[in-house]
């Protein structure tokens, strides 16, 4: 399993990158935190207060990696389950500077066989 996700970019002025990425981080928190919920789906857990970690690495001009700090939340009302930690997850990224789109893509997560019986 790997997870795409793309956000549009409001526009690109003088500023940096990376902070032009920070933004619309900020601005896509709840989205985001849909998107890297799909990873611990199986777990039970969602995502929650999604945040930039540090400065994204770029590979080239509109291109590279950044590191996604979140709550993971894991709650069962029957089981009295109420768990939460911080974790991190790297993220690979791609802006479009034609579409003005921010491209996420996360980690391949290999999914589980059949079992043999």
């Amino acid at each position: 399993m790997q997870e795409k996700w793309s956000f549009q970019i409001k526009k690109i002025d003088g500023k940096a990158l990376s902070s032009t990425i920070s933004s619309v981080l900020e601005e896509n928190q709840k989205d985001l935190g849909i998107f890297l919920s799909y990873y611990f789906k199986r777990e039970g857990a969602v995502v929650e207060q999604v945040l930039l970690k540090e400065v994204p690495d770029f590979y080239t001009e509109n291109s590279g990696r950044l590191i996604l700090e979140f709550d993971l939340v894991h709650f069962n009302a029957c089981l009295a389950i109420h768990e939460q930690k911080r974790e991190e997850m790297k993220v690979d990224f791609l802006i479009d500077p034609l579409t003005l789109k921010l491209t996420l893509k996360g980690p391949y997560w290999p999914e589980r066989g059949m079992d043999d019986i």
